[in-house]
Protein backbone atom coordinates (compact mmCIF):
# COMPACT_ATOMS: atom_id res chain seq x y z
CA UNK A 1 0.00 0.00 0.00
CA UNK A 2 1.18 3.19 -1.22
CA UNK A 3 1.82 6.62 1.15
CA UNK A 4 0.83 8.74 -1.22
CA UNK A 5 -2.78 7.36 -1.60
CA UNK A 6 -3.37 8.86 1.78
CA UNK A 7 -2.60 12.35 0.07
CA UNK A 8 -5.13 15.08 -0.12
CA UNK A 9 -4.74 19.03 -1.35
CA UNK A 10 -4.63 21.55 1.44
CA UNK A 11 -4.52 24.87 1.26
CA UNK A 12 -2.61 26.64 3.94
CA UNK A 13 -5.55 28.87 5.05
CA UNK A 14 -7.33 26.31 6.11
CA UNK A 15 -4.72 25.13 9.26
CA UNK A 16 -6.38 26.62 12.18
CA UNK A 17 -3.87 29.01 14.07
CA UNK A 18 -5.61 29.67 17.18
CA UNK A 19 -9.00 27.73 19.00
CA UNK A 20 -12.47 29.42 18.91
CA UNK A 21 -13.73 31.24 21.31
CA UNK A 22 -16.39 28.52 22.24
CA UNK A 23 -15.10 25.14 21.93
CA UNK A 24 -18.53 23.78 21.16
CA UNK A 25 -18.79 26.01 18.03
CA UNK A 26 -16.62 23.91 15.56
CA UNK A 27 -17.99 22.64 12.86
CA UNK A 28 -18.72 18.80 13.14
CA UNK A 29 -18.50 16.75 9.61
CA UNK A 30 -20.68 13.58 10.15
CA UNK A 31 -19.73 10.36 8.16
CA UNK A 32 -21.65 7.82 7.32
CA UNK A 33 -18.59 4.98 7.57
CA UNK A 34 -20.75 2.30 5.42
CA UNK A 35 -22.25 4.80 2.60
CA UNK A 36 -19.87 7.97 3.06
CA UNK A 37 -23.10 10.17 3.51
CA UNK A 38 -22.45 13.22 5.03
CA UNK A 39 -23.97 15.97 7.22
CA UNK A 40 -22.80 19.32 8.29
CA UNK A 41 -23.48 20.27 11.73
CA UNK A 42 -21.61 21.44 14.81
CA UNK A 43 -20.16 19.92 17.84
CA UNK A 44 -22.60 21.06 19.85
CA UNK A 45 -25.21 18.59 18.13
CA UNK A 46 -23.08 15.66 19.41
CA UNK A 47 -25.24 14.18 21.75
CA UNK A 48 -28.16 13.85 18.91
CA UNK A 49 -25.99 10.99 17.36
CA UNK A 50 -25.16 9.47 20.91
CA UNK A 51 -27.98 6.82 22.16
CA UNK A 52 -28.64 5.82 26.25
CA UNK A 53 -26.49 2.68 26.84
CA UNK A 54 -23.63 3.70 24.82
CA UNK A 55 -20.01 4.82 26.10
CA UNK A 56 -17.28 7.81 25.15
CA UNK A 57 -13.82 7.12 25.97
CA UNK A 58 -11.84 9.78 26.26
CA UNK A 59 -8.16 10.21 27.00
CA UNK A 60 -7.19 12.10 29.93
CA UNK A 61 -3.42 13.20 29.59
CA UNK A 62 -2.61 16.48 30.20
CA UNK A 63 -0.12 18.30 28.41
CA UNK A 64 3.02 19.35 30.17
CA UNK A 65 5.01 22.41 29.55
CA UNK A 66 7.76 20.30 27.47
CA UNK A 67 9.48 23.12 25.77
CA UNK A 68 12.65 24.02 27.98
CA UNK A 69 15.10 26.94 26.72
CA UNK A 70 18.53 26.63 28.56
CA UNK A 71 22.28 26.80 27.94
CA UNK A 72 25.41 24.85 28.10
CA UNK A 73 27.23 24.20 31.15
CA UNK A 74 30.97 26.43 30.29
CA UNK A 75 30.05 28.08 27.24
CA UNK A 76 26.56 29.63 27.53
CA UNK A 77 25.67 28.48 23.65
CA UNK A 78 21.26 28.37 24.07
CA UNK A 79 20.02 24.92 23.87
CA UNK A 80 16.23 23.64 23.20
CA UNK A 81 14.96 20.42 24.79
CA UNK A 82 11.59 18.96 24.34
CA UNK A 83 10.57 16.03 26.64
CA UNK A 84 9.50 13.51 24.80
CA UNK A 85 8.99 10.33 27.07
CA UNK A 86 9.85 9.54 30.87
CA UNK A 87 11.84 6.90 31.45
CA UNK A 88 11.39 4.19 34.22
CA UNK A 89 13.68 1.68 35.90
CA UNK A 90 13.52 -0.82 33.43
CA UNK A 91 14.03 1.79 30.41
CA UNK A 92 17.45 3.16 32.36
CA UNK A 93 19.08 0.33 33.45
CA UNK A 94 21.92 -0.14 31.20
CA UNK A 95 23.32 3.36 32.78
CA UNK A 96 25.46 2.46 35.55
CA UNK A 97 24.90 4.18 38.53
CA UNK A 98 21.95 6.19 37.41
CA UNK A 99 18.35 5.66 38.76
CA UNK A 100 14.92 6.92 36.94
CA UNK A 101 13.52 8.08 40.67
CA UNK A 102 11.22 11.27 40.77
CA UNK A 103 11.20 10.66 36.93
CA UNK A 104 14.24 12.61 36.28
CA UNK A 105 15.39 10.50 33.17
CA UNK A 106 13.66 11.40 30.00
CA UNK A 107 14.08 10.60 26.18
CA UNK A 108 14.19 14.16 24.53
CA UNK A 109 14.56 15.74 21.36
CA UNK A 110 16.37 18.82 21.14
CA UNK A 111 18.39 21.90 18.93
CA UNK A 112 20.78 22.83 18.09
CA UNK A 113 21.75 19.21 18.44
CA UNK A 114 25.47 19.29 17.54
CA UNK A 115 26.08 20.41 21.21
CA UNK A 116 24.69 17.82 22.78
CA UNK A 117 27.40 15.24 22.68
CA UNK A 118 26.97 12.30 25.47
CA UNK A 119 28.20 13.65 29.26
CA UNK A 120 27.21 17.42 27.65
CA UNK A 121 25.71 19.28 30.78
CA UNK A 122 23.32 22.17 30.91
CA UNK A 123 21.03 24.33 33.31
CA UNK A 124 17.74 25.98 32.48
CA UNK A 125 16.02 28.57 34.64
CA UNK A 126 19.18 30.04 36.03
CA UNK A 127 20.70 26.94 37.51
CA UNK A 128 17.00 25.73 39.55
CA UNK A 129 17.08 22.79 36.81
CA UNK A 130 20.42 20.94 35.14
CA UNK A 131 20.42 18.26 32.68
CA UNK A 132 23.37 15.60 31.57
CA UNK A 133 23.24 13.96 28.36
CA UNK A 134 23.34 10.16 28.67
CA UNK A 135 22.82 8.77 25.51
CA UNK A 136 23.06 9.56 21.57
CA UNK A 137 20.05 7.60 20.41
CA UNK A 138 20.58 6.19 16.15
CA UNK A 139 17.38 8.63 15.71
CA UNK A 140 19.41 11.91 17.20
CA UNK A 141 17.02 11.80 19.81
CA UNK A 142 18.73 11.73 23.33
CA UNK A 143 18.08 10.07 27.05
CA UNK A 144 18.60 13.37 29.55
CA UNK A 145 19.36 12.92 33.05
CA UNK A 146 17.86 16.16 35.21
CA UNK A 147 18.76 17.40 38.60
CA UNK A 148 17.06 19.71 40.61
CA UNK A 149 16.46 20.14 44.31
CA UNK A 150 12.92 20.63 44.45
CA UNK A 151 10.22 18.47 42.52
CA UNK A 152 10.88 17.43 38.87
CA UNK A 153 7.35 18.92 37.82
CA UNK A 154 7.30 22.01 39.99
CA UNK A 155 10.24 22.98 38.83
CA UNK A 156 8.78 22.23 34.67
CA UNK A 157 6.02 24.59 35.14
CA UNK A 158 8.85 26.82 36.69
CA UNK A 159 10.74 27.03 33.28
CA UNK A 160 8.95 25.36 30.65
CA UNK A 161 6.60 26.31 27.65
CA UNK A 162 3.48 24.37 26.44
CA UNK A 163 5.01 23.26 23.01
CA UNK A 164 2.76 23.96 19.80
CA UNK A 165 2.46 21.82 16.68
CA UNK A 166 4.70 22.61 14.22
CA UNK A 167 2.10 23.59 11.68
CA UNK A 168 0.82 26.02 14.44
CA UNK A 169 2.30 29.86 14.03
CA UNK A 170 0.61 31.95 16.14
CA UNK A 171 1.59 32.59 20.08
CA UNK A 172 -1.57 31.02 22.47
CA UNK A 173 -2.77 33.39 24.20
CA UNK A 174 -4.23 30.47 26.60
CA UNK A 175 -2.10 27.77 27.40
CA UNK A 176 -5.57 25.76 28.80
CA UNK A 177 -6.82 25.87 25.63
CA UNK A 178 -4.15 23.22 24.31
CA UNK A 179 -6.01 21.40 27.07
CA UNK A 180 -9.08 19.29 27.46
CA UNK A 181 -11.56 20.37 30.40
CA UNK A 182 -10.54 16.77 31.53
CA UNK A 183 -7.19 16.60 31.72
CA UNK A 184 -5.71 15.22 34.96
CA UNK A 185 -2.55 12.85 34.22
CA UNK A 186 0.31 14.86 33.27
CA UNK A 187 2.43 13.43 30.83
CA UNK A 188 1.57 14.46 27.04
CA UNK A 189 4.13 16.82 24.60
CA UNK A 190 0.78 17.23 22.71
CA UNK A 191 -2.77 17.18 23.12
CA UNK A 192 -5.35 14.55 22.44
CA UNK A 193 -7.18 17.57 19.83
CA UNK A 194 -10.27 15.50 19.36
CA UNK A 195 -11.14 16.26 23.01
CA UNK A 196 -10.18 19.75 22.79
CA UNK A 197 -14.31 20.67 22.09
CA UNK A 198 -15.64 19.15 24.56
CA UNK A 199 -17.17 21.40 27.95
CA UNK A 200 -18.11 20.16 30.76
CA UNK A 201 -21.34 21.37 30.40
CA UNK A 202 -21.53 19.38 26.83
CA UNK A 203 -20.22 16.22 28.60
CA UNK A 204 -23.14 16.72 32.01
CA UNK A 205 -25.40 16.81 28.50
CA UNK A 206 -24.79 13.88 27.59
CA UNK A 207 -24.29 11.96 30.64
CA UNK A 208 -28.06 13.28 31.18
CA UNK A 209 -29.20 11.36 28.21
CA UNK A 210 -27.57 8.07 29.38
CA UNK A 211 -24.23 7.94 28.08
CA UNK A 212 -21.39 6.95 30.17
CA UNK A 213 -18.09 8.50 29.89
CA UNK A 214 -14.91 5.79 30.67
CA UNK A 215 -11.45 7.80 30.77
CA UNK A 216 -8.22 6.00 29.17
CA UNK A 217 -4.35 7.53 29.63
CA UNK A 218 -1.80 7.93 27.23
CA UNK A 219 0.57 10.38 27.08
CA UNK A 220 0.95 11.59 23.10
CA UNK A 221 4.30 11.91 21.89
CA UNK A 222 5.43 14.19 19.22
CA UNK A 223 6.34 11.49 16.85
CA UNK A 224 2.28 12.03 16.32
CA UNK A 225 3.60 14.99 14.09
CA UNK A 226 6.47 13.35 11.62
CA UNK A 227 5.96 12.42 8.43
CA UNK A 228 5.94 8.58 7.21
CA UNK A 229 9.10 8.74 5.17
CA UNK A 230 9.06 5.38 3.52
CA UNK A 231 6.73 4.83 0.28
CA UNK A 232 5.00 1.77 1.43
CA UNK A 233 2.88 2.21 4.93
CA UNK A 234 4.00 -1.42 5.70
CA UNK A 235 7.43 0.02 5.93
CA UNK A 236 6.58 2.51 8.32
CA UNK A 237 7.96 2.21 12.09
CA UNK A 238 5.47 3.41 14.25
CA UNK A 239 6.32 5.60 17.76
CA UNK A 240 5.97 4.40 20.81
CA UNK A 241 3.64 5.71 23.37
CA UNK A 242 2.74 5.05 27.03
CA UNK A 243 -0.96 4.39 28.39
CA UNK A 244 -2.96 3.09 31.12
CA UNK A 245 -6.15 1.82 31.04
CA UNK A 246 -7.72 0.67 34.83
CA UNK A 247 -9.96 -2.13 35.84
CA UNK A 248 -12.85 0.64 36.41
CA UNK A 249 -12.91 1.82 33.13
CA UNK A 250 -12.25 -1.63 31.34
CA UNK A 251 -15.26 -2.99 33.77
CA UNK A 252 -17.52 0.25 32.08
CA UNK A 253 -16.49 -0.51 28.60
CA UNK A 254 -17.24 -4.03 28.55
CA UNK A 255 -20.26 -3.68 30.66
CA UNK A 256 -21.82 -1.27 27.80
CA UNK A 257 -20.79 -3.97 24.86
CA UNK A 258 -22.39 -6.40 26.68
CA UNK A 259 -25.79 -4.42 27.12
CA UNK A 260 -25.57 -3.37 23.46
CA UNK A 261 -24.19 -0.24 23.41
CA UNK A 262 -21.58 1.39 20.92
CA UNK A 263 -18.04 2.34 22.15
CA UNK A 264 -17.16 5.62 20.22
CA UNK A 265 -13.50 6.45 20.58
CA UNK A 266 -13.07 10.05 21.50
CA UNK A 267 -9.59 10.63 19.21
CA UNK A 268 -7.23 8.19 17.40
CA UNK A 269 -5.06 7.93 20.87
CA UNK A 270 -8.07 6.60 22.66
CA UNK A 271 -8.66 4.35 19.69
CA UNK A 272 -5.30 3.28 19.86
CA UNK A 273 -5.41 2.08 23.77
CA UNK A 274 -8.52 0.66 23.17
CA UNK A 275 -7.76 -1.73 20.03
CA UNK A 276 -4.24 -2.11 22.00
CA UNK A 277 -5.35 -4.00 24.99
CA UNK A 278 -9.24 -5.77 23.39
CA UNK A 279 -9.15 -9.73 22.75
CA UNK A 280 -10.96 -11.16 19.61
CA UNK A 281 -14.25 -10.21 21.35
CA UNK A 282 -13.39 -6.81 22.36
CA UNK A 283 -13.38 -7.45 25.87
CA UNK A 284 -10.85 -5.52 27.60
CA UNK A 285 -8.44 -5.89 30.82
CA UNK A 286 -6.63 -3.04 32.60
CA UNK A 287 -2.90 -3.03 31.46
CA UNK A 288 0.01 -0.23 32.01
CA UNK A 289 2.71 -0.42 29.72
CA UNK A 290 3.53 1.12 26.10
CA UNK A 291 1.91 0.80 22.71
CA UNK A 292 3.54 0.60 19.21
CA UNK A 293 -0.22 -0.61 17.11
CA UNK A 294 0.30 1.00 13.99
CA UNK A 295 -3.65 1.10 12.06
CA UNK A 296 -4.10 1.25 8.75
CA UNK A 297 -6.59 -0.23 5.80
CA UNK A 298 -6.86 -4.01 6.79
CA UNK A 299 -6.80 -4.11 10.23
CA UNK A 300 -9.99 -5.51 11.90
CA UNK A 301 -11.10 -3.41 14.51
CA UNK A 302 -12.15 -4.94 17.77
CA UNK A 303 -12.99 -2.78 20.49
CA UNK A 304 -15.00 0.69 18.68
CA UNK A 305 -18.14 1.29 16.90
CA UNK A 306 -17.22 5.04 16.56
CA UNK A 307 -15.01 7.78 16.21
CA UNK A 308 -14.91 11.11 17.16
CA UNK A 309 -11.41 12.39 15.46
CA UNK A 310 -10.25 15.82 14.17
CA UNK A 311 -8.84 16.14 10.19
CA UNK A 312 -5.06 14.80 10.09
CA UNK A 313 -2.15 15.74 8.04
CA UNK A 314 -2.21 14.30 4.18
CA UNK A 315 -0.08 10.88 3.91
CA UNK A 316 0.00 10.74 8.04
CA UNK A 317 -0.51 7.73 10.40
CA UNK A 318 -3.72 8.89 11.59
CA UNK A 319 -5.44 9.34 8.70
CA UNK A 320 -4.45 6.31 7.88
CA UNK A 321 -6.11 5.03 11.28
CA UNK A 322 -9.44 7.33 10.02
CA UNK A 323 -9.47 5.15 6.73
CA UNK A 324 -8.63 1.58 8.51
CA UNK A 325 -12.50 2.67 10.41
CA UNK A 326 -14.29 4.42 7.72
CA UNK A 327 -12.85 3.56 4.07
CA UNK A 328 -9.81 5.36 2.39
CA UNK A 329 -12.14 6.41 -0.28
CA UNK A 330 -15.07 8.10 2.11
CA UNK A 331 -12.57 9.44 4.48
CA UNK A 332 -10.83 10.85 0.74
CA UNK A 333 -14.19 12.37 -0.40
CA UNK A 334 -14.87 14.02 3.50
CA UNK A 335 -11.70 15.63 3.08
CA UNK A 336 -12.18 16.95 0.22
CA UNK A 337 -16.06 18.34 0.81
CA UNK A 338 -14.23 19.83 4.07
CA UNK A 339 -11.78 21.80 1.94
CA UNK A 340 -14.44 22.92 -0.26
CA UNK A 341 -16.66 23.83 2.28
CA UNK A 342 -13.52 26.12 4.25
CA UNK A 343 -13.66 23.61 7.78
CA UNK A 344 -10.80 24.19 9.77
CA UNK A 345 -8.38 21.74 9.68
CA UNK A 346 -5.78 20.11 12.27
CA UNK A 347 -5.35 20.45 16.19
CA UNK A 348 -7.35 23.85 16.40
CA UNK A 349 -9.30 22.78 14.04
CA UNK A 350 -12.94 21.36 12.99
CA UNK A 351 -13.98 17.39 14.09
CA UNK A 352 -15.13 14.49 12.38
CA UNK A 353 -18.07 12.06 13.16
CA UNK A 354 -17.01 8.25 11.82
CA UNK A 355 -20.48 6.02 12.84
Amino acid sequence: MDVKDFDYELPERLIAQTPLADRTASRLLVVDRVTGALEHRHFRDIGEYLRPGDCLVLNDTKVIPARIIGEKKGTGGAIEFVLLKRLDEKDVGSFAGVSAGKGLVWEVILKPGRRAKEGAEFVFGGGILEARILKVKPDGNRIVLFNCDMPFEEVLYKVGIVPLPPYIKEKLDDPDRYQTVYARENGSAAAPTAGLHFTDELLADIRAKGVKTAFVTLHVGLGTFRPVKTEKVEDHLMHEESFEITRENCDMINSCREQGGRIIAVGTTSTRVLESVADENGHLEPFTGYTKIFIYPGYGFKAIDGLITNFHLPQSTLIMLVSAFAGREHVLEAYKTAVAENYRFFSFGDACLFI
